[in-house]
């Protein structure tokens, strides 16, 4: 499925017109976040996944970084360190849940406790199964609390993430991003795109939006327009004044 994706803009959308539109989505998702702070009724939780040097990174900052910081959270979850471990697999995640008025980016997610296990043959593959159902309630439990929840793929190629791996050791200004397991996790490209396939049918309300990832201002351009149509659908309002003194006119 993910083979059959575009991975790069259509050729018909115009580069300087898109970061433009780009500007001006970043623009009204800091006002809109503003008055979601200011209600404190509903939040907003994206997911970013996707293979090594997808851009999770460089997507958050392009997309949210006019945000006001008292409204943002950003968490990149990693390896599970060893208390982590001593907790059933969403104890690390759940209690980084967005509070109300709140955005929260995972910056990798839950679906890491699918992925690798699944990828290594860590687990018996029947706690990998109960695990896409116990991620679904998890979910279902966070939308119950008001909470939206927007998932992206960064969808690169494999030659793109190539290049960006080379990058890594050949300019000193990206060498703190190298890993080594970065190019381990390479050589098994196709079983953790065959899982990712698998997420997005069993995993998939809310919907998963598979975000073509080659290009930097196209990649944060699709997330900006989806972001952006998400809070003008929630029920953002200025409160009302409360005060006894200065009591609002009828």
């Amino acid at each position: 499925m993910l083979e059959k994706i575009a991975t790069r803009a259509p050729k018909s959308l115009n580069k300087e017109s898109a970061k433009l539109k780009l500007a001006e989505n970043k623009f009204e998702i800091q006002e809109l976040q503003h008055k979601m702070n200011a209600q404190g009724k509903y939040s907003l939780l994206v997911v970013f996944q996707g293979m090594d040097a997808s851009g999770k990174d460089g997507t958050t900052k392009r997309v949210f970084s006019g945000v006001n910081p008292s409204g943002i959270n950003v968490i990149s979850f990693k390896k599970p360190t060893e208390e982590e471990y001593a907790h059933d697999f969403l104890w690390r995640v759940h209690k980084h849940a967005p509070a109300k008025g709140m955005i929260q980016v995972f910056n990798r997610s839950h679906y890491e406790d699918i992925l690798v296990p699944t990828v290594l043959n860590l687990f018996p593959s029947k706690i990998i199964k109960e695990r896409y159902d116990l991620i679904n309630s998890f979910e279902k439990t966070l939308e119950h609390n008001d909470t939206k929840i927007l998932k992206f793929y960064l969808h690169a190629s494999k030659e793109e993430q190539e290049k960006r791996l080379l990058e890594r050791i050949n300019l000193e200004e990206k060498h703190w991003k190298h890993n080594d397991g970065d190019w381990e996790s390479r050589a098994l490209w196709n079983e953790y795109q065959k899982v990712y396939e698998k997420i997005f049918v069993k995993c998939n309300h809310p919907k998963w939006h598979i975000i073509a990832a080659d290009q930097n201002w196209y990649k944060a351009y699709q997330v900006s327009e989806i972001v952006l149509k998400t809070l003008k659908s929630m029920k953002l309002e200025w409160p009302a004044l409360e005060s006894e003194k200065f009591k609002p006119s009828k």
